[in-house]
């Protein structure tokens, strides 16, 4: 009878060929590996839950928004009702054009500041799943890599290349793998999902801008500045304006003046 292999019997009863058996009992470096994949996992729908339900939250601020800026007869109406609704994403681009004045020829430059600030507001933590989806296989590649050059030092220090010495390195090995794409294809599918609301909302924000922008650079009347001003007095008409006729002055007194010399002439010697 052949006997079995100190080491082998070993690796047997001490670890057992199951995954949470496998993600506990690996090397140092695949063990980080494995946790940090599994932080970076949780971390992703976190995220995720966070993202949705902010996007859908502009989104209704968004729609609410739009529904009232049409209304607005002006720059200054439209401003009252950004006023009134601050979380909009419209609403703030509003703002950021009245504070900084509104002069035609930097309206498009304000506008186009205040969207770049919104885009990166809606896109704040989709980074993070960018990452996760592409760093997270080659995180667990890295310890798949770990694990089965320990797997490799096993067989050197057993001196015996059987299937009990070997399958429990490389299921430890395997496993930072398979937890690496556990943490990367959820990040990409809801990075996808996520980005493509991002970028609905924005392009209906930028649609909705261009109507905002012209009522910034359309030319204000005083009378829509001022509903509540009198209305400007006439000036006084010139001598001779009014339609009716002036008086006439009395024959007695055209006569008066008519006996009087207007200048006095010295006589002249003889």
């Amino acid at each position: 009878m052949q006997a079995t292999p100190p080491g082998a019997e070993a690796a047997s009863q001490v670890i057992d060929l199951d995954p949470l058996a496998l993600l506990l009992h690996a090397p140092g470096p695949v063990r980080v590996v494995n946790w940090a994949l599994l932080a970076a996992a949780v971390s992703v729908w976190i995220v995720a839950v966070l993202k949705a339900r902010q996007l859908s939250r502009l989104a209704a601020e968004q729609r609410a928004f739009e529904a009232e800026a049409e209304t607005a007869r002006g720059a200054s109406h439209l401003t009252d009702i950004a006023r009134g609704r601050k979380e909009a994403p419209g609403a703030r681009v509003v703002l950021f054009i009245a504070e900084r004045g509104a002069d035609p020829d930097l309206v498009d430059a304000h506008a186009r500041r205040a969207l770049v600030a919104e885009e990166q507001r809606s896109g704040s933590l989709l980074g993070l799943l960018s990452t996760v989806g592409s760093a997270g296989p080659f995180v667990g590649l890295f310890g798949t890599v770990w694990g089965i050059l320990d797997a490799f030092l096993r067989i050197g220090r057993e001196k015996s290349a059987s299937l009990p010495v070997v399958a429990p390195a490389i299921g430890e090995a395997l496993i930072a793998t398979a937890v690496g794409l556990f943490a990367a294809i959820p990040a990409v599918i809801l990075f996808n999902i996520l980005s493509k609301r991002q970028d609905d909302l924005l392009q209906r924000l930028e649609a909705a801008s261009a109507a905002w922008i012209a009522l910034f650079k359309r030319p204000v009347s005083p009378a829509a500045n001022d509903l509540h001003s009198s209305p400007p007095r006439p000036s006084d008409p010139p001598q001779g304006a009014f339609p009716w006729p002036q008086p006439r002055p009395a024959d007695g007194a055209a006569s008066a003046a008519g006996a009087f010399p207007t200048s006095t002439s010295r006589p002249s010697s003889t």
